[in-house]
């Protein structure tokens, strides 16, 4: 029995869904990275959509321009990491004045809005290599082999990626209890998050930018695919 899973956060929270065998066992909600690791025994691979390895310099982190890159017009759902100095500020005025003057650009809300999550997990993907970092958006390309035809905000964009996961054997129930109650596109990242972690079990997983042979040395800034 091999186990992994895939978290997206939801409302400040994670979203979690777990695979068996590469097919769907559960999906749950918890409050943190650690809760979600204690929740399931025997896990393998969690595959998180937040940035772990934050850039220290002022060039962008080359995983988020190949992610864009590869997803043309949906570029816009991939964000720049932020440099640590700058996700630390305790307000968005302040991490967005710092970001300016020492690194030239400024950080989107979106960005800011998940900083209690990326200082959440930094911690412990830094001792844990279960943890890896994936794009949802990035995962459904590559599940399809292609650029997918619509938002995942519209219902056709919705019925676009369950019917991409089904396709891979992931059939997610109608019923989800709790892990049902947050946004739907939120819940069909988390399952396309736990796919890509389960390429990542078995050794069929590419990571942005690419890695000629193993596992990439710096595993910290790479997007799993």
């Amino acid at each position: 029995m091999t186990l992994v899973a895939g978290a997206d956060v939801a409302k400040g929270r994670w979203v979690v869904v777990v695979l068996e065998n590469g097919r769907f066992k559960q999906a749950f909600i918890e409050k943190t990275i650690a809760d979600v690791l204690g929740a399931v025994e025997g896990l393998s691979v969690l595959a998180v959509d937040i940035p772990i390895g934050l850039p220290r310099g002022r060039a962008h982190r080359r995983c988020d321009s190949e992610a864009r890159a590869l997803l043309k017009a949906r570029a816009s759902s991939v964000f720049f990491a932020p440099p640590r100095r700058v996700i630390e500020e305790p307000s968005y005025e302040r991490a967005n004045l710092l970001s300016k003057t020492e690194y030239e650009r400024g950080i989107s809300r979106q960005a800011y809005g998940l900083r209690a999550k990326i200082l959440e997990v930094a911690p412990v993907a830094a001792r844990d290599d279960r943890i890896i970092e994936v794009h949802p958006e990035v995962s459904f390309l590559t599940m399809k082999n292609g650029p997918l035809e619509f938002s995942k905000k519209t219902w056709n964009g919705q019925m676009e990626r369950r019917s991409l996961l089904e396709v891979q054997g992931i059939d997610l129930p109608d019923q989800l209890g709790r892990a049902g109650s947050v946004p739907p596109d939120d819940l069909l990242d988390a399952a396309a998050a736990a796919w890509t972690a389960w390429r990542v079990h078995w050794g069929k997983a590419e990571v942005l930018p690419p890695s000629k042979k193993g596992r990439p040395r710096n595993t910290r800034q790479v997007i799993w695919r």
